[in-house]
């Protein structure tokens, strides 16, 4: 009896996988795909709110370049302000003061030392008074870098020959006062570009491109100052151009 229960039961089972067997789909079946979501860029208002949703973890993040930037310019701006003279900001330098003079006529009411011009610095810094700091700056504007224009990537000194002094012209004995005992003076030898070459009066005049923007450049100083000499004038400057800011009533004095 119990034999034949067991014979029964092995059959009922084979009958049953067959079956499932046969109404088996014809594909596995794999779970439904969820639904792509395009990227779409957020909103401004999603933008603006993203920090709050971020909480404190978003005040961790390093700042946008932009930002950086703006705080970048800022401080050198306030550097700037904290750097001008003669109420230019173009003109960086430090205030001086009354400087005396060692001999009658020599001295400077209110000087200024001098540093940097429209973006150029000197090679020393140039004590001088607000009038001709304001005629260089002038001429570094409107006649040097014209002249000069993108060759060598620029200018990034001007070597100073010489600023206040107190002497006599041409430091000839008897002679009248320079300029430069005024602080009304500056003689410059040489302009050094951004690639490291250098525009020398004494070598370069008369030669070549340096020599036709050595030029143009003392052309353009006859206006701005009111006394303007280079190698052509006489002995004393084949090696500088002399600027001074001396005004004299049939107009600038140039050679």
């Amino acid at each position: 009896m119990k034999f034949n229960r067991l014979v029964s039961l092995v059959i009922f089972l084979g009958l049953s996988a067959g079956a499932a067997f046969a109404n088996a789909p014809d594909r596995s079946l794999r779970p439904i795909s969820r639904a792509v979501i395009p990227d779409v860029p957020p909103t401004p208002a999603q933008k603006t709110a993203e920090p709050e949703r971020r909480g404190f973890l978003g005040l961790l993040r390093p700042k946008q370049r932009s930002e950086r930037a703006q705080l970048f310019a800022s401080k050198k701006q306030r550097e700037l302000q904290r750097g001008m003279v003669c109420g230019d900001i173009a003109i960086q330098g430090e205030p001086v003061g009354r400087v005396p003079g060692r001999i009658s006529g020599c001295g400077v009411k209110d000087a200024v030392r001098v540093r940097s011009v429209a973006g150029v610095g000197l090679s020393q810094q140039a004590v001088m008074d607000c009038t001709t700091a304001k005629a260089l700056k002038s001429w570094v504007e409107k006649g040097m870098k014209p002249a000069v224009g993108n060759r060598g990537g620029g200018v990034a000194r001007i070597k100073v020959a010489a600023h206040y002094a107190c002497r006599t012209r041409n430091n000839q004995r008897g002679a009248k006062i320079s300029e430069h005992g005024k602080g009304r003076a500056i003689d410059i030898a040489s302009l050094t570009l951004k690639d490291g070459s250098e525009i020398s009066v004494l070598q370069h005049w008369g030669q070549g491109w340096r020599g036709r923007a050595l030029r143009a450049m003392h052309a353009r100083a006859c206006g701005p100052f009111g006394t303007v000499l280079g190698p052509d004038a006489n002995r004393y400057h084949r090696d500088h151009f002399h600027f001074d800011t001396a005004r004299y009533r049939s107009g600038s004095y140039c050679r």
